[in-house]
């Protein structure tokens, strides 16, 4: 039997973050309701089609009617929120693991150039958008910014790891959003990045360069290469079609809450 691309224990969670629906007072079409959208949103996301081709037989409505309500849904914070949410479930059970976090980015290509895109310099100058990315020790994606393919991933640390949500446990005390302890590969072997670090609590593993082997990837560090490889399964990223940042994030945001609800499945 097919998997089901919207499950019912993600629709609970997304449905109360929704905003309300406009009114409209001389009427009109009744808009397509926002389950059907969101299906077809994630059918794009999962499949890479261009939106002009969704299926009219899922009922979803048309691909620019899923497009809007993914704009207009980034533009209310549904999907950031979402993370938070369901990082703070696996927090609440003490499933998600601050003890040691890992910093990286990958680069893709962006075929429509657009906002937050540069020459990738090991791609021939073509343009593209690097994502990075911080995870906990078991790979859960915490933090995600975007730049051009041409900004060096150092310089890139501390807003990465500045755009950790606030997460509650459930429990009296203050969200916490800061690992104990910070692993990442000799890009970012710098004075300033272990200041940084240790200016919001994190002790840095940083690894240096002439010192440390480049043989392996490191005993922590793998994780948040998977997880990047976990973001390239969505069809829809490894290369971005969108020319717009804001739709590109929406889609990235959204599947960062689909890694951490697959998360939630395996551990809780």
């Amino acid at each position: 039997m097919a998997r089901a691309l919207l499950p019912d224990d993600l629709w609970d969670e997304i449905a109360p973050l929704l905003p309300p629906p406009r009114p409209r007072p001389k009427g009109g079409r009744r808009p397509i309701k926002n389950r059907a959208a969101l299906t077809g949103i994630l059918f794009v996301l999962r499949s890479g089609l261009p939106w002009e081709m969704l299926p009219a037989e899922m009922g979803c409505g048309s691909g620019m009617t899923c497009w809007r309500r993914l704009r207009d849904w980034q533009a209310a914070g549904v999907w950031t929120r979402l993370h938070q949410v369901l990082l703070g479930r696996l927090y609440e059970v003490g499933q998600l693991d601050w003890s040691r976090a890992s910093l990286d980015s990958a680069s893709v290509p962006a075929k429509k150039r657009g906002s937050a895109t540069g020459p990738n310099p090991t791609d021939r100058g073509k343009p593209g958008t690097k994502r990075h990315l911080v995870v906990d020790a078991r790979g859960t994606p915490l933090g995600l910014t975007f730049t051009g393919a041409n900004r060096h991933d150092s310089v890139m640390m501390a807003p990465t790891l500045d755009a950790i949500p606030p997460v509650g446990s459930g429990r009296r005390g203050r969200p916490r959003r800061r690992p104990h302890k910070l692993h990442a590969d000799k890009a970012y072997d710098a004075r300033a990045r272990r200041q940084e670090c240790r200016a919001r609590g994190i002790v840095p593993r940083i690894a240096r360069r002439g010192i440390d082997s480049s043989e392996k990837l490191g005993r922590h560090r793998w994780v948040v290469e998977r997880t990047h490889a976990w973001f390239n399964r969505f069809r829809r990223l490894p290369v971005r079609y969108e020319r717009r940042a804001d739709i590109y994030k929406a889609f990235t945001n959204l599947a960062a809450s689909l890694i951490t609800l697959n998360q939630i499945r395996r551990f809780c």
